[in-house]
């Protein structure tokens, strides 16, 4: 038998599977994370740890939990812990990749065609009684999707899945940036591999799909949006950190681009001052992208089974630090 901290809410299935397993649970049923001394507390006596995005799992929890195991993020990133330090110490990590791709693909490319077609600003202005005549070019005049190029930040799972709406829904061409060459989406998709500023100067849509890493954060700044179209769009449903949101702002008030999308944030929850007021050509969401019942408990039971077979001493499917469960099942 194993303890098992749940740092917050995730429903009474997954907790319920861990019991079932044998295992005490404590159960943490709630939506706001721990401060990082309550985590350091929390952990002590714990085998294993479900978590979340929001819960830091630093240096100084994995320092105060001398019997941790196994984490088991309920996410597909895992930039809220550190991995090399988990990995030093011994500790299996796992996240959830695959059961929210298509979820998070299906908000990237609705946050695309909403700010396209301005649809948050046409849905203000009709509720506000403004709509009083039809008019050939309206204040509210959109962009066209179909037909034009999609830019691809990162094409991995879900920059894939973007990709493939983008090309095969809606005529698009892709560029894409990535480490190495994807030779199958190339083929399936007519898809191109770019540099990114050659990507950032031929794209009408830039979809940001990286992961959040030293080399990533504040990726897109002031100097990265001026290369883009004045025409092009962002969209960025991955880390907010990537995206330095002072300097979006400047872009989008200064219409160095036409428009941007988010739902992730550099501080999130809040968003930098003046971007909530900004109303004009931005759409944003809560950090939506794979928030579906379905998807998200998916999540949950695929973080469960993966803290249940590493527990077990077995190899997790979804394991980030390989070499630890390799050298385990040697």
């Amino acid at each position: 038998m194993a303890n098992i901290l749940v740092t917050q809410h995730i429903g009474d299935e997954g907790v319920q599977k861990l019991c079932e397993a044998g295992h005490a649970v404590t159960y943490r049923d709630e939506t706001e994370p721990m401060t990082p001394d309550e985590l350091q507390t929390a952990v002590l006596d714990v085998d294993g740890l479900v978590c979340l995005l929001t819960d830091r799992v630093d240096t100084a929890v994995l320092n105060a939990a001398a019997n941790l195991k196994m984490i088991a993020n309920v996410a597909v990133g895992y930039d809220n812990i550190d991995l090399a330090a988990a990995t030093e110490r011994g500790i299996l990590v796992s996240n959830t990749p695959d059961v929210l791709t298509e979820t998070t693909a299906d908000h990237a490319f609705a946050l695309l065609l909403a700010i396209a077609r301005r649809i948050p600003e046409a849905d203000t202005f009709m509720r506000a009684g403004k709509y009083d005549k039809f008019e050939m070019f309206p204040p509210l005049l959109g962009l066209d999707v179909y037909g034009k190029t999609l830019g691809i930040v990162g094409l991995g799972r879900i920059g894939t899945a973007v990709a493939r709406r983008g090309a095969l829904g809606f005529g698009m061409k892709v560029l894409y940036t990535a480490n190495s060459r994807k030779m199958a989406v190339e083929q399936e998709l007519n898809a191109a591999r770019a540099t990114l500023p050659e990507l950032l100067r031929q794209s009408d849509f830039v979809s940001i799909n990286v992961p959040l890493t030293p080399e990533t954060r504040h990726l897109f700044t002031l100097e990265t949006l001026r290369q883009m179209k004045p025409t092009a769009c962002l969209i960025n449903t991955a880390r907010g950190p990537i995206v330095k949101e002072d300097d979006l702002l400047t872009a989008l008030r200064e219409k160095t681009i036409w428009g941007a999308a988010l739902d992730v944030f550099e501080a999130e929850p809040q968003m930098t001052s003046g971007l909530a007021q900004h109303h004009e050509r931005l759409v944003v969401a809560p950090h939506l992208g794979s928030a579906t019942g379905d998807t998200r408990q998916k999540m949950v039971n695929t973080a469960v089974k993966n803290l249940l077979v590493g527990l077990a001493g077995q190899k997790p499917p979804d394991v980030l630090n390989t070499e630890i469960a390799d050298q385990a099942n040697e």
